[in-house]
């Protein structure tokens, strides 16, 4: 079942008013931005879902993706109805260890810390155009160690689309020339 047809105003309005700020959280010194709360409102999520997907298609509104990659964890979330949304494959990027089969690895600098983010080798085809989805765009480790892992299998990273970027972070340096969708700059 699907409800009305909402705009990119409504996804913005829904981020402004439920995304909440977490001090000290995973560690301190760190501000999290849960969008929990966003999730909880079927209005507010699927406005969310429809403005980053909006990122995977052209501007007469024709899909221009094949597969919607999501990053752990919160990526997932976001990037399966996205892909839904599309048409579109969903293709999980995991921590290491998390995926059963063969895979290619990116490590990769995170805010708080160091991660190692996989993809399984057979994933994505080669030439596939590919959308990434995340939730937050904070130091740009996460995208573009993801995008690393895109290329590196064939494919075509062809955007990617998050719900917040962090201006006073340097998560757009950090994506150098790949298009970026932000529903709302903080």
């Amino acid at each position: 079942m699907t409800g009305p047809a909402v705009g990119p105003d409504v996804a913005v309005d829904a981020l402004r008013r439920l995304v909440l700020d977490v001090p000290d959280y995973p560690e301190p010194g760190v501000v999290f931005k849960d969008i929990t709360p966003v999730l909880a409102d079927p209005v507010a999520f699927a406005a969310v879902v429809e403005a980053l997907a909006a990122a995977g298609r052209d501007q007469s509104g024709q899909v221009v993706v094949d597969h919607v990659v999501g990053m752990e964890a919160r990526g997932f979330i976001l990037a399966a109805p996205v892909a839904l949304a599309l048409g579109a494959g969903f293709v999980p990027v995991r921590k290491h260890g998390k995926l059963p089969r063969e895979t290619i690895a990116e490590s990769y600098a995170l805010e708080y810390g160091e991660a190692t983010l996989e993809l399984h080798r057979d994933g994505l085809a080669p030439g596939a155009r590919v959308l990434l989805v995340d939730d937050v765009l904070a130091t740009g480790g996460t995208v573009a160690a993801t995008r690393r892992l895109v290329e590196r299998a064939g494919a075509v990273a062809h955007g990617v689309a998050v719900l917040l970027d962090l201006s006073f972070l340097p998560g757009r340096e950090a994506i150098g020339d790949l298009p970026l969708t932000s529903l709302m700059t903080v």
